[in-house]
């Protein structure tokens, strides 16, 4: 049986009211979800209340899928209306920073040597997946959701413009603007990028603690769970030597995973018999 096949048949059990199997789509769903959350919030606390509202979401239209596309691309739809909706600011787009000014903040103390203090390559392995998650949120929304599908999840044009309700073009095009956009910030700002930019993580960290832009004993980014069979930090910081391009740098993070609390909440709703679609 074909995967498709198989999708269609566990969605066909959980929609006749099988509540093993509308656990099991949630359980498939959570953590790719998460990650889509996770890159248009940046605050792991955001993204966790963004997945939770998005898995209800598509649970109570699960019954409306047709396989018009596979089942999480369907989902991510779902998940991308929701976010590019959310009335409530991300902390980082509350500030407004433009990639200008978030390039003048990274130079604002920026020490002349590494950083050679206690987890030294922690802290910059820290400041380097929270910084890539910052420049994301200097994008309007609209840009940053073309980036992260196209550039981060590497979806075709026809999957992500399909998941936008746009044309392959229009989306191409948003995704243009979004590339050139992170490409120059990048290309000037970051020495990962090029070799002659100013910035380099580990002489971030000093200010980046002083600020508590990333917190020395509870890194929200390097002690993030991350998926059973997925890619942890130490393998997303082993690519860093094989890059190319911008977009690589900000794929190098790893397969954060869902927090399991908030994802049993919404099972334990399921099991409950209370939940709307099983009623």
């Amino acid at each position: 049986m074909s995967a498709e096949a198989d999708e269609a048949e566990l969605v066909a059990r959980a929609v006749d009211g099988d509540k093993a199997a509308l656990e099991k789509v949630v359980r498939l769903l959570q953590d790719s979800l998460y990650r889509l959350a996770l890159r248009m919030t940046w605050r792991p606390a955001d993204a966790e209340d963004a997945t939770q509202e998005i898995l209800i979401r598509v649970v109570t239209r699960l019954a409306s899928w047709r396989g018009e596309a596979q089942l999480l691309t369907w989902a991510y739809r779902i998940g991308v209306n929701y976010l590019l909706n959310l009335r409530r600011k991300t902390p980082r787009e509350a500030q407004q920073l433009s990639l200008d000014e978030f390039r003048a903040d990274l130079a604002d103390g920026l020490a002349d040597v590494d950083y050679q203090g206690p987890e030294a390559a922690v802290l910059a392995e820290e400041v380097r997946l929270s910084c890539t998650q910052s420049m994301l949120q200097c994008l309007e929304r609209g840009e940053r959701v073309a980036f992260v599908l196209g550039d981060i999840f590497e979806l075709s044009s026809t999957d992500a413009a399909w998941i936008l309700e746009t044309s392959p073009a229009a989306y191409r095009k948003r995704l243009q603007r979004a590339r050139h956009r992170i490409r120059a910030f990048m290309e000037s700002t970051c020495g990962l990028v090029n070799p002659e930019a100013f910035c380099r993580c580990a002489r971030r960290v000093p200010k980046a603690v002083a600020t508590s832009r990333i917190n020395q004993r509870m890194p929200s980014f390097t002690a993030h769970p991350v998926s059973p069979s997925g890619r942890g930090v130490a393998e997303a910081a082993a690519q860093l030597h094989r890059l190319h391009d911008t977009a690589a740098v900000l794929r190098a993070h790893p397969d954060y995973a869902a927090p399991q609390a908030k994802v049993d909440a919404i099972v334990a709703l399921l099991r409950s018999g209370r939940f709307p679609l099983l009623e």
